[in-house]
């Protein structure tokens, strides 16, 4: 296992413990830790796709980030 295996494989965690959490009602979608936990889980996914390129998993990960990321700039400009 590769540094960049274990990059990718502790976002993918990062991401389903987010998503997890979510459906349980425990953290909010739309408030700053689900929005982070999306856009930390998909960046280190990425970084590790820049290791052993996946053209599909690119796109649903950058996408990813991106949702999460404008998310977060929304919240940062409503304080």
């Amino acid at each position: 296992m590769t540094i960049y295996d274990v990059i990718g494989l502790s976002g993918t965690v990062v991401m389903l413990a987010t998503y997890g959490l979510t459906v349980l009602g425990k953290i909010d979608p739309q408030r700053g830790p689900a929005l982070a936990g999306n856009f930390l889980g998909a960046g280190a996914v990425l970084i590790s796709l820049s290791h052993d390129f996946n053209l599909s998993a690119a796109v649903i990960e950058t996408a990813w980030a991106l949702i999460a990321g404008i998310g977060l700039i929304r919240l940062a400009v409503k304080r």
